[in-house]
């Protein structure tokens, strides 16, 4: 297995495929690394060579944040919303969708499994 940048990436996927496996990578970014680095992206990262993976490397750690670093970035703007007190921090702190989602149905991602409420029927009316 091929180690850049403290993950390892799988051997039997294309390289296009496999820099995905790298948190702040996506199918996008990953196609320009490869462009930028003068590999083939539909080659299997077994196939490359030790030189084609230093350059790959080369190129993620002088023009893309990823991993730890990005992963600490994210944390602090989210903590600083929560710091200012704005709608967004105030959201993210009760663990509800920021993003103008709706929530009477559905954000069961953010909101978690349900939690029933109980005494909450409806009442028994009178009929005729």
């Amino acid at each position: 297995m091929a180690r850049i940048v403290g993950v390892d990436i799988p051997d039997n996927k294309r390289a296009v495929v496999a820099l995905t496996y790298i948190y702040g990578v996506g199918q996008t970014s990953s196609t320009k690394i490869l462009k930028e680095a003068g590999v083939d992206g539909s080659a299997r990262v077994k196939d490359l060579t030790a030189e084609e993976l230093g350059r790959i490397r080369q190129v993620i750690e002088n023009s893309y944040r990823v991993e730890g670093t990005l992963r600490t970035e994210i944390a602090l703007s989210i903590k600083r919303l929560k710091d200012i007190g704005c709608y967004r921090g105030w959201r993210h702190r009760r663990g509800l969708p920021c993003r103008g989602q709706r929530t009477k149905t559905n954000a069961r991602t953010r909101k978690g499994p349900k939690k029933t409420v109980a005494g909450k029927r409806k009442k028994a009316g009178k009929k005729g």
